[in-house]
C-alpha cells in the first residue's frame, strides 16, 4: 500500500509542478504569479479543491504525443470566497503557453457546468496564448463549448474574467461574454489577432500594449470593467467584489454587518450643489457619503467617466449605483455611457439587485460624430435597459434632468419605484436659454426681452415641484437626509413583485 501513495504523491508532486521550475521563474521574472499561487491568493487559505489535476491531452499529431504534462495547461476546481462557495479555473502558461486544447477546454466546461447547477459564480483566470495549433479543429470545438457555457450561464450566475497575460484570438471571446473583465496592467492584452497578423494583413506596426492592452480596454474601448496594477491587487479586487454579489439569481446578495446609522444626516451634502447651475462638482462625493462607511466597488472608472457605475451598500445590503458626474462633459450622455450604464443596469436586474440612480444630466451629447456613431441606438440600450428592469428602482434628481436624459434615467414613467429630487432640481425640455430662444424666436434681438423670457423659464422649471405636482416625483427632500430616505425607501421595496410580459427573450437594441 505505501508504495501505491508515494506513487500518488509523486504523481501530484508532478502535475503541481506544472511546465517546471524554470518556467515558474520566468513567470516571477515577468512580474507575474503562476496559475496556482493566483488560486491561492484567489480563495480563502486551504479551501480550494482541485479537479482533474490529472488529465492530459489526447493529440498524437506533431510529436506531441512525446509532450504531455498533467493538467494540460489549466487548473480548476472550486473553493470559497469569505466563506461562500465560487469555482474557479486558472490558465497555466508554464504548460504550452496555457493554449487550449480539446482536454484543457473540457476542464473548464465541467467547472461553468458544476458552477451552474450549484449556482455559484465562476472566476476564470487568464495566461494564455490561443488554441493549441496542433490540435486544428478540436482546439476550436473546445473554445465553442466554453463560449455555449458561458451564454447558458449568462444571468444564472455571476461570471467573472481576470486578464493577467496574454489573451488571443478564441480566448478573447469567453471573457467578453462574462459579467465583468479585469485586466492586470502592462503583463495583460486582449485582441483577436496579434500584432504579427496584423502587420501580415494591413501592414500595420503595433506593440502588444497599443494593440490591446489596458490602455485600450479600460479607458478606450470599455472591453475591461478594470485594470489593476499587479496580479496581487487583481485578486484582492476580484474578492472584494464578489463579496457584493449574490451567488447565483436565486439567492440575495450577502447582507453583511455595517455599524453606519442608516439615518445617518449629512449636512454637507445641503451644499453640494453649487449656485451656478453650470458649475461642476463630484457626484462621486455623494455616493460615498451616503453609502455604508463610504465603501464603494466602481465598476469601469477610467472608461465613460461622464457617468458612474459600481456597487456599494445601504444598511448592510448591496446596491447598484448609476450615476451621471457634473465633473465631466456636464455628466452629458453619450455612446460610451450609455453602453457602459446599461451593461450595469442589465447585470444588476438579472440578480434582483436594487438600482439607486443618481440624476444631474443635461441631455444627449450633439454633434455628427455621436450621431454617425449611432447614438440614437446606444442611447436606446440605456433606455431600455431601465425600462425593462423589474429589481427595485430608486432615483434622486440632483440638479439638471434635461429632455430625452430625464426619461431615460429612471424617470417615473419607466417604472422607477420611488423618484426624489433634491430643491435644486431643474426638470425641463432643455435649457432655459436653448428653451427661450426657441418659443421667443421673434425676441431674438431684443436682449432684454430675452432676458426676462429666460427668468420666466427658469422660475417655472429651474425647481422639481411643478413635476412634483404632477406626480412625476414622490416627494422633494432635504439633502442631508439622502440617506435615511434612500434606505427606507429600498426597505419598503424588499418584497416588490413585478414581471414582464411573457417572451422567449427581448430584443435590446444591440
Amino acid at each position: 500500500m505505501q508504495h501505491i501513495l508515494e506513487e500518488l504523491d509523486k504523481r501530484r508532486a508532478q502535475a503541481r509542478a506544472g511546465g517546471g521550475e524554470r518556467r515558474i521563474a520566468s513567470q516571477h521574472a515577468k512580474g507575474k504569479l503562476s496559475a496556482r499561487e493566483r488560486i491561492d491568493l484567489l480563495l480563502d487559505e486551504q479551501s480550494f479543491e482541485e479537479f482533474d489535476m490529472f488529465v492530459e491531452h489526447r493529440s498524437h499529431d506533431f510529436g506531441m504525443e512525446e509532450q504531455r504534462i498533467p493538467g494540460d495547461g489549466v487548473v480548476t476546481g472550486w473553493g470559497t470566497i469569505s466563506g461562500r462557495v465560487v469555482y474557479v479555473f486558472s490558465k497555466d502558461f508554464t504548460v504550452f503557453g496555457g493554449s487550449l486544447s480539446k482536454a484543457h477546454a473540457e476542464k473548464i466546461v465541467k467547472v461553468q457546468e458544476m458552477a451552474a447547477r450549484n449556482g455559484a459564480p465562476i472566476i476564470g483566470l487568464f495566461d494564455a496564448g490561443g488554441a493549441r495549433i496542433q490540435e486544428g479543429v478540436d482546439s476550436l470545438a473546445g473554445y465553442a463549448d466554453i463560449f455555449l457555457q458561458n451564454v447558458l450561464s449568462s444571468g444564472v450566475i455571476p461570471q467573472i474574467s481576470v486578464i493577467m497575460g496574454p489573451c488571443a484570438g478564441g480566448d478573447v471571446y469567453s471573457p467578453a461574454m462574462t459579467d465583468f473583465i479585469f485586466m492586470v496592467k502592462d503583463t495583460a492584452y486582449m485582441y483577436v489577432t496579434g500584432p504579427d497578423v496584423v502587420k501580415t494583413v494591413i501592414n500595420e506596426d503595433v506593440s502588444h500594449e497599443d494593440l490591446g492592452g489596458y490602455r485600450v480596454h479600460a479607458l478606450k474601448s470599455g472591453v475591461a470593467d478594470g485594470a489593476f496594477e499587479n496580479d496581487l491587487e487583481a485578486l484582492s479586487q476580484v474578492r472584494r467584489l464578489v463579496d457584493f454579489l449574490p451567488l447565483s439569481n436565486r439567492e440575495k446578495p450577502p447582507l453583511r454587518d455595517s455599524y453606519d446609522d442608516p439615518e445617518r444626516e449629512e449636512p454637507s451634502l445641503d451644499t453640494l450643489v453649487p449656485l451656478n447651475p453650470n458649475q461642476p462638482y463630484d457626484m462621486k462625493e455623494l455616493i460615498l457619503k451616503v453609502v455604508d462607511e463610504a465603501d464603494f466597488f466602481e465598476i469601469s472608472p477610467d472608461y465613460a467617466k461622464n457617468i458612474i457605475t459600481g456597487f456599494g451598500r445601504m444598511d448592510g445590503e448591496t446596491v447598484g449605483f448609476v450615476a451621471n458626474q457634473p465633473q465631466v462633459l456636464a455628466g452629458v450622455l453619450d455612446i460610451d455611457a450609455s453602453r457602459k450604464a446599461a451593461r450595469f443596469v442589465r447585470f444588476c436586474d438579472a440578480f434582483n439587485i436594487p438600482i439607486v440612480t443618481f440624476v444631474d444630466v443635461p441631455g444627449f451629447m450633439p454633434g455628427t460624430k455621436q450621431e454617425q456613431g449611432a447614438l440614437i441606438k446606444h442611447g436606446a440600450k440605456l433606455l431600455f435597459a431601465y425600462a425593462e428592469a423589474t429589481a427595485p428602482k430608486v432615483t434622486l434628481i440632483t440638479r439638471k434632468a434635461y429632455g430625452g436624459a430625464f426619461d431615460v434615467m429612471s424617470s417615473k414613467n419607466i417604472r422607477g419605484d420611488v423618484n426624489y429630487a433634491w430643491p435644486t432640481a431643474e426638470i425641463a425640455v432643455m435649457g432655459p436659454k436653448q428653451a427661450v430662444e426657441i418659443i421667443f424666436r421673434a425676441d431674438i434681438g431684443d436682449a432684454k426681452k430675452l432676458a426676462e423670457r429666460e427668468a420666466e423659464y427658469k422660475a417655472h422649471f429651474a425647481n422639481p415641484f411643478v413635476a412634483a405636482s404632477r406626480g412625476y416625483i414622490d416627494d422633494v427632500i432635504m439633502p442631508r437626509g439622502t440617506r435615511r430616505r434612500i434606505v427606507r425607501a429600498l426597505k419598503s421595496l424588499k418584497n416588490k413583485q413585478l414581471s414582464n410580459p411573457w417572451k422567449k427573450h427581448d430584443n435590446i437594441p444591440l
